[in-house]
């Protein structure tokens, strides 16, 4: 099928040489004692617009942002000399994994410059109607309590540390750069502010080549915490309750997400949303079509449709007037670099990647068609980010709102959940058991919601059912073991914003070190990821 102009877009561990001597634990001071006690300072709440980091042309002038290993080796050298001016701490540096045999991480001083391995970024939580996460796929943005004891976990001090999200890894390591994005969405929900973060181009194999920072900032001494016993492990130096903003705009619900959804398939320009899917084209049109060569898409579809349909979901679709371009399209996946502003630029302009592929719109007659220049992103747009499990998404995120300074938000459930939420018609919504996967009636059922969708096949359909009784299920039969649908009428999808801001809101007349928790019940709490002693409190 050939490119047809479109006139109007889709709307919407570790290391630490652990040489520290009792002088220089004296010297940095006592744990917090107050972390629990909360203050009266009001906390503003932000707008998405208000949670970006727009980069500059030349990614080598960034201090926080997207960031160069030109800026990183400046820090390493002399942190204490070249560090951005506002920050008063240490350089975090927060490797999503280890690199390949001599890369396998960036060279810290232990003394001002610290780098961990944490690559555990979601945990399983509940919206009010399904919970994602363990035992299946993903899970959502760490709680109030998950991300303090990461925070405890490595000693930061948010307020005047510079965190970088680093890839580590080798090269072609998908999932690093997908954990670097939601490594800046967590930080960045919870207050973070954009002066303390940064995020690295590029994974460490790309890095150690001689070109760019070159073997020599880079060491694969690891040294296992439990044969370096220290009182500085797990010391909470700081606390996201510090941090008196309101970020958790960043992230998306399905309410959020069927509240800007356009009423069909169809391009919509100037409505103030862009819907974004990052899955690969297959998923996207439910084994339709795929990407063919210049520019082109093509109309060959799979002989078994079903096989498009991820983690065995009761169905394959997307969210009607969602525009499709896959993750790839905005970074070298083998170095791990993303591309030029410009580049970029022209690409959510809906212009072909240098891949050759562009944003792609379906349509009520499911004739998926390249939108061509002009018709993606428009001025004023607020980008919604998703794919199945929002880890894909976690590029596309970095692209827009870090790169381009476009105002985002990530729907953290994304399509494992979305395309879950189908409610029995017929053959279609019944499980493996022979068990509706959702009440029909169910205000949450999104099939109508979706783009022409194709259904799995029963056998196929892994229970997704967690309000049955248990005791009606006959031999043979099981409850969710993955997505569970917890309360098929739940009055709103809004349960994890919500505890998250309870977990941050002032308190008043309490007295310092009472142990006040300050409503954190943060829907669980552990952060999982590699257990890797803390830094201590740097320079």
């Amino acid at each position: 099928m050939s490119a047809q102009p479109k006139t109007s877009k889709t709307k919407g561990g570790l290391i630490i040489t652990f040489l520290l001597s009792a002088g220089f634990l004296t010297a940095c001071g006592g744990e917090r004692s107050d972390v629990n006690s909360g203050t009266t300072a009001d906390i503003t709440v932000n707008t998405p617009a208000q949670i970006i980091n727009q980069s500059a042309d030349d990614y080598n002038d960034n201090q926080n942002g997207l960031i160069t290993h030109t800026t990183l080796k400046k820090w390493l050298d002399n942190w204490e000399e070249n560090r951005p001016q506002g920050i008063k701490g240490k350089l975090v540096i927060l490797q999503q994994a280890q690199g390949p045999a001599g890369a396998g991480f960036i060279k810290p001083d232990n003394r001002n410059v610290f780098t961990y391995v944490e690559n555990s970024w979601r945990e399983p939580r509940s919206n009010g109607v399904i919970t994602i996460g363990t035992p299946g796929p993903g899970g959502i943005v760490l709680s109030g309590t998950g991300i303090d004891n990461l925070v405890k976990r490595y000693g930061i001090d948010l307020q005047n540390d510079l965190i970088v999200c680093a890839q580590g890894g080798a090269k072609s390591g998908t999932g690093n750069y997908m954990n670097q994005g939601r490594c800046w969405y967590t930080l960045s929900y919870w207050g973070v502010a954009q002066k303390n973060l940064a995020v690295l181009n590029g994974n460490n194999a790309y890095l150690a080549e001689e070109a760019q920072l070159g073997a020599a900032y880079f060491t694969d001494t690891v040294i296992q915490p439990t044969a370096h016993p220290s009182p500085l492990v797990n010391r909470q130096v700081s606390t996201v309750k510090d941090l008196k903003v309101d970020n958790t705009a960043l992230y998306a619900s399905v309410e959020d997400l069927i509240n800007v959804l356009p009423l069909t398939d169809e391009p919509v320009n100037g409505d103030g949303v862009l819907l974004w899917d990052g899955r690969s084209l297959r998923e996207y049109s439910a084994g339709l079509q795929a990407w063919g060569t210049n520019g082109q898409v093509t109309n060959t579809p799979l002989a078994d449709r079903t096989a498009s349909v991820r983690n065995a979901g009761s169905r394959q679709s997307h969210p009607r007037g969602a525009l499709h371009l896959e993750y790839s399209n905005v970074l070298d996946v083998v170095n791990g670099v993303y591309y030029s502003k410009d580049t970029l630029r022209n690409i959510l302009n809906g212009e072909l990647s240098p891949t050759q592929q562009g944003f792609v719109s379906g349509g009520v007659s499911a004739d998926y068609q390249y939108v061509q220049a002009g018709n993606a992103y428009q001025p004023g747009d607020t980008i919604y980010h998703f794919c199945e499990t929002s880890a894909r998404s976690g590029t596309t995120l970095i692209a827009a709102a870090v790169i381009l300074g476009i105002p985002s938000r990530l729907y953290d459930s994304g399509l494992v959940e979305w395309n879950s939420l189908t409610g029995k018609t017929g053959s279609a919504g019944v499980d493996k058991n022979g068990l509706e996967v959702l009440p029909a009636d169910s205000p949450w059922n999104t099939a109508g919601l979706s783009a022409p969708w194709f259904p799995n096949t029963p056998a196929s359909i892994d229970p997704r059912n967690a309000y049955a009784d248990p005791d009606s299920l006959t031999t043979g039969q099981v409850l969710a073991t993955g997505p569970k649908i917890t309360d098929p009428y739940a009055a709103d999808a809004q349960a994890i914003p919500r505890a998250d801001r309870a977990y941050k809101q002032p308190v008043t007349d309490t007295p310092v070190g009472s142990g006040n928790n300050n409503g954190g019940t943060g829907n669980g709490g552990s952060s999982g990821g590699s257990v890797l002693p803390p830094n201590p409190c740097g320079g």
